[in-house]
């Protein structure tokens, strides 16, 4: 961490609070915080509440759709295992699709672009449906072995 004295009206921090507060560390003197990244980049520091952002994604699902609460950081499988909650599909059976385009389940959220109140549609995958409708048929077509042979 480096730490910058400046009197320059530019670099100092405006809060409503007074200065004699102690949340607001520097505000008086004109100290600003600042923190290399590890791409080589030096950036004013975040305060860390910015870390833990909440974003609410509308999912729409054919006929209907559900507003799901997800960190902003999250990927696309954590959000795939959120809405295998609320609509019973498994994450394997279900297909996201952001922007026109399908995502991969370790995409990250704010990566690809996804903002608050952004919509996400979700499909159930073709082949997995297909293949537990032939199962279902299957299973009624073995349900009775024995059938009568005269019917009265």
């Amino acid at each position: 961490m480096i730490k910058l004295r400046c009197s320059k009206k530019l670099f100092r921090r405006s809060s409503s609070k007074s200065s004699t507060s102690t949340g607001d560390v520097g505000a008086g003197r004109g100290e600003i915080e600042w923190e290399v990244r590890p791409g080589g980049m030096l950036v004013q520091k975040r305060d860390g509440r910015g870390d833990a952002e909440v974003i609410t994604v509308r999912v729409a699902t054919g006929f209907s759709w559900h507003d799901v609460s997800i960190g902003a950081t999250c990927t696309f499988g954590e959000l795939k295992l959120v809405l295998s909650m609320v609509t019973g599909l498994e994450p394997r059976e279900q297909r996201l699709l952001f922007r026109g385009k399908e995502r991969e389940d370790t995409d990250h959220l704010h990566m690809i672009g996804v903002r608050d109140k952004d919509k996400v549609l979700l499909l159930e995958d073709p082949a997995l449906k297909d293949m537990k409708l032939r199962a279902t048929l299957a299973a009624q077509a073995v349900q009775s072995p024995y059938r009568p042979l005269i019917k009265v």
